[in-house]
């Protein structure tokens, strides 16, 4: 085998177990989560310590091997896949997934990278905290992971993307040296930010091997809503109204059309009986730490005034755990149902909030005149002008190929109007190498050119999943 001799030297330093060769097993590393593309790679690494990971970014520099950093591997934009020519190596982080610390004094938890998110949550929770990251995948994405794509999800409009929670990071550099800030410290004012490099960069300037999450106070209640939307409702101006009368105790603000919401059902076992007005309908959640307040009554003043206020049909609020769950369980299910389907192609939009009924207006029209009888998707985080606007794939109609030619034409369309509002095309997915060409397309020259120099200084020879994100400087270009 034309690589035996490197993956014995894998072998030698870091031990059997961490390295794997198998090509059956090496498949399930290959492909990235939407299955829309599958790299190729001639060995995964499986280091159980930063001073093995280090090790081997060492080795990999003297060899000449690339190496592509791999947390769950649940990137919906293939930055954690490895390319197609088989040179590179996945290194996954999977047996570093120690909860080092969980300091319920100063709310921090220190973590290795390799960690899953949901594990984290719980040990948080053991102490009475929060770790208020929350998503999808939280059940299998990693910790390093999250950070690599700065994630965002459910609780964003409160608490920040995983940026606003991070406190302190370890990462290995491309030549090998570790970088080690874990201080829980809140203020650190002592030069260049350094850990902040690392958060969304998708393992294209260091390995993250660690990091010092804030934590919040646990809530121990909450008040859990379902708004049916009035046509027309102006989301942005109603998001005002609850956050100012609920004393900015909202944590969840989640926007859902009627076809996302049948999409979710669809794919439930036992959906409640919630539905959507002409304007869709909104997931509304307030929560808090103490037991002297009364959210439920604060809830029902505030839907009160926003049923006067006209933009809203109908409202109910959760009068149970499970009345809240199932609530919940109908947002949380519509990547199913786009998916039972036939799947989606997916857009991760990102507007200001006062630009979000111009971009429906505009995209609407968009759509229609692309093609009339396609179905849309459209749901998301609103709260943070976040908006996942997905063309469902017909049926009979095969999603990779549909995928391609929407991409090619009314995807540029969208993230045209998105970019005229002062948006984005990639809210919370990241870049990746599937949105390279769309960095390059919309991304500002200074911006660009600032992070070329970053890449470059970090990582002049390009080992660190290279073909992700951004290229380094050209040699001649670098004065």
């Amino acid at each position: 085998m034309f690589y035996s001799v490197q993956i014995q030297a894998f072998r030698d330093l870091i031990g059997q177990t961490g390295v794997v060769d198998d090509p059956e097993r090496i498949a399930t590393y290959t492909t990235d989560q939407r299955q829309l593309f599958t790299g190729s790679t001639f060995a995964v690494l499986k280091p159980a310590t930063t001073g093995q990971v280090a090790d081997i970014v060492k080795l990999a520099a003297r060899l000449g091997i690339g190496l592509v950093p791999q947390g769950g591997n649940t990137s919906y934009c293939g930055g954690a896949t490895p390319d197609a020519t088989g040179s590179q190596i996945v290194v996954s982080l999977e047996r570093m997934n120690r909860i080092r610390e969980i300091d319920p004094v100063s709310m921090t938890a220190s973590v290795d990278a390799g960690a899953i998110l949901k594990s984290v949550q719980d040990a948080a929770a053991a102490a009475g905290l929060l770790l208020p990251l929350s998503l999808g995948a939280e059940g299998s994405c990693r910790i390093g992971g999250n950070i690599g794509t700065n994630a965002g999800g459910l609780s964003v409009v409160k608490y920040g993307m995983t940026r606003d929670l991070i406190l302190g990071v370890e990462a290995v550099l491309s030549d090998g040296t570790v970088v080690s800030d874990m201080r829980k410290l809140r203020k650190n004012n002592t030069g260049y930010d350094v850990k902040q490099c690392f958060v969304g960069s998708e393992g294209t300037l260091g390995i993250v091997t660690g990091a010092v999450l804030r934590l919040a106070p646990f809530p121990v209640r909450r008040a859990t809503a379902w708004l049916k939307l009035a046509a027309g409702t102006p989301l942005a101006e109603l998001l005002a109204l609850v956050r100012r009368q609920s004393a900015d105790l909202l944590t969840t603000f989640e926007f859902m059309t009627a076809t996302s919401i049948a999409l979710a059902t669809d794919a439930m076992i036992n959906p409640p009986s919630v539905g959507a007005g002409p304007g869709g309908a909104v997931l509304v959640e307030l929560a808090s730490s103490s037991d002297h307040l009364d959210l439920d009554g604060l809830m029902e003043a505030v839907l009160a005034e926003a049923v006067e206020s006209g933009w809203v049909d109908d409202a109910y609020l959760a009068q149970s755990g499970s009345q809240r769950a199932a609530m919940w369980e109908v947002r949380e299910s519509i990547p199913e149902g786009e998916k039972r389907r036939n799947g989606s192609v997916k857009h991760d939009i990102s507007v200001p909030l006062s630009a979000i009924q111009r971009f429906l207006g505009l995209a609407g029209s968009t759509v229609r005149n692309y093609a009339a009888d396609l179905e849309l998707s459209v749901y998301g985080h609103v709260g943070d002008g976040n908006l996942h606007y997905n063309v469902l794939v017909p049926s009979g109609v095969d999603r990779i190929e549909f995928g391609r030619e929407i991409e090619r034409s009314l995807s540029l369309q969208l993230y045209d109007i998105a970019a005229s509002l002062e948006g984005t095309f990639s809210a919370e997915h990241g870049v990746g190498r599937f949105k390279r060409h769309l960095l390059e397309k919309y991304g500002d020259a200074g911006r660009l050119a600032a992070m070329r120099r970053i890449k470059t200084a970090f990582d002049p020879s390009n080992l660190l999943n290279a073909g992700a994100v951004v290229y380094p400087l050209e040699p001649s270009s670098i004065r």
